[in-house]
């Protein structure tokens, strides 16, 4: 099976996590995929392949020399995003793309007007949906590749490399990925997630997540006889969300700069919920924005009395860059992939996060490498097929490089 083959066949199949779930996997249509891409390894002769209850998949490619060689690892989720259908994904090829307007289904347009980054894959193939779900390259962009990648080697024995451990799982999405992670079990001295963007990024700086939902307490009464009585939770749901600072949310932040993204309001007069996530490179700030939001609930609470608004706070996971700066040969040795690849490395802070975020505060440091897939979480999504094998070029040569490591 080649690479485009490969991913297209992973896109058939709907894993969208969900927020709210109490399960692991929060949604059991990610085990179907989980168990597909169980057989598949199992098919490709890799060794060790497991999968535990909670979907979590584990496969090695074992060593082709002798050489004393460090253990890494290679980690794609997949689950795809809540914020667009995962179901009934009709992905389709642009061949030899010209650099105008493509029409994803009638009336549904994407236009290198609205997104720019196309104008950087013309004259590439272009994987694209139909404008109606997401298209899941991420991340199964990321699986395809590293399949593919440790497939190539296993084909070419003159590629010496050491054990090489792969994982895929569920729930990145929703922050959950790498919380039933076994890093024991994976054993890996380092490892990568291929869970980035367009050719070349490398991030080894994340944003400091958490999550917070507002509760609030409001009083139902007859609107003819509400005046004094009435606490209306709907109401007080828009006066909380005014509180953030328009200059601090996703619309007008960029770079570094942190922010509160309001993901959904679910509320009537008797009570009202509030979803935000919070995010910031820096971690005094980080903390400090999370008090914000206690601050927040504290002066709504002395204008309508004690109890009406609540908050629950969660931390996601933190900037893995401090624990990346005391292991930078892990960086070194995928610039030098890159470059022996004929890719021009992006190296820039996330402006999100990935499973590696949380693994390299367990002791497993791991930054984060291209995909290739554009203009995620929604119906625009695109992947280009050459940046999808500039990524395999750029695992095995990884997987070369660290062969070579000690020499």
């Amino acid at each position: 099976m080649n690479l485009t083959e490969r991913f297209i066949n992973y896109t058939k199949f709907d894993t969208q996590s969900a927020e709210d779930s109490q399960t692991v996997p929060s949604t059991p249509k990610q085990l179907i995929f989980a168990e597909y891409l169980k057989k598949e390894l199992e098919d490709e002769d890799f060794e060790d392949v497991e999968m535990d209850e909670k979907g979590y998949i584990y496969a090695t490619l074992p060593a082709n020399t002798k050489k004393e060689i460090p253990t890494i690892g290679f980690i794609s989720h997949y689950d795809t995003s809540p914020d667009a259908s995962g179901a009934d994904i009709k992905a389709r090829i642009v061949s030899n793309y010209d650099g105008g307007d493509i029409e994803l289904s009638p009336g549904i347009i994407s236009s290198p007007k609205k997104f720019p980054e196309l104008l950087n894959h013309v004259g590439e193939d272009l994987i694209v949906t139909d404008g109606t779900t997401l298209l899941g390259a991420d991340d199964k962009a990321g699986i395809a590749e590293i399949i593919q990648a440790m497939c190539f080697l296993r084909d070419h024995d003159e590629i010496k490399h050491g054990d090489i451990r792969v994982a895929f799982n569920p729930d990145e999405e929703i922050g959950m990925g790498a919380h039933h992670f076994d890093v024991e079990k994976f054993g890996c001295q380092w490892a990568y997630t291929i869970d980035g963007g367009d050719l070349g990024d490398l991030e080894y700086e994340n944003f400091n997540a958490a999550g917070a939902k507002v509760f609030i307490k409001g009083v139902s009464v007859h609107t003819g006889y509400a005046k004094g009585k009435m606490v209306n939770a709907n109401r007080l749901a828009c006066e909380f969300n005014n509180m953030i600072p328009e200059t601090d949310i996703p619309e007008t932040t960029e770079g570094y700069e942190g922010f509160y993204h309001l993901l959904g309001i679910e509320s009537r007069t008797e009570e009202a919920k509030l979803s935000y996530i919070i995010r910031d490179h820096d971690r005094e700030r980080f903390e400090n924005r999370k008090q914000f939001i206690e601050d927040c609930a504290a002066a709504m609470n002395e204008k309508y009395g004690e109890g009406t608004v609540r908050v629950e706070l969660r931390d996601q996971y933190f900037n893995m860059k401090e624990k990346i700066d005391p292991n930078m040969h892990v960086i070194d040795i995928v610039l030098q992939a890159m470059q022996e690849s004929g890719v021009p490395p992006k190296v820039e802070p996330i402006r999100g996060g990935t499973d590696g975020a949380q693994l390299s505060f367990r002791g497993l440091p791991c930054p984060n490498i291209f995909a290739g897939g554009v203009n995620f979480h929604g119906p625009y999504e695109f992947v280009s097929i050459q940046v999808m094998q500039k990524a395999v070029d750029v695992i095995v040569k990884i997987c070369e490089l660290t062969a070579a490591y000690n020499d």
